[in-house]
């Protein structure tokens, strides 16, 4: 066999298109500079990430087709659960 076989395995890194309320930035962030927060309710489920433009921390609400599509795409997720 030549060379330059790819592994099945092999996946390609996920991107994601974010925007920055703060400095209304545009841009694409890999999935490690992602966090995802998973609470009981939709009011604490959402994801955050820090703006590459401007600095600020961001945190915006995740309904269940974002938190599909970065569990997905390998975002580091975080399951909150409530106390008693």
């Amino acid at each position: 066999m030549s060379g330059g076989a790819v592994d099945a395995r092999t996946t390609v890194a996920a991107v994601f298109k974010a925007a920055c309320p703060d400095c209304r930035g545009c841009f694409e962030l890999a999935a490690g500079a992602l966090r995802l927060a998973i609470g009981a309710s939709h009011r604490t489920t959402f994801y955050s990430f820090t703006c590459p433009d401007c600095g600020a921390s961001v945190r915006k609400p995740a309904g269940e087709r974002i938190v599909e599509l970065l569990t997905g795409g390998g975002v580091s997720t975080l399951r909150l659960h409530s106390s008693v």
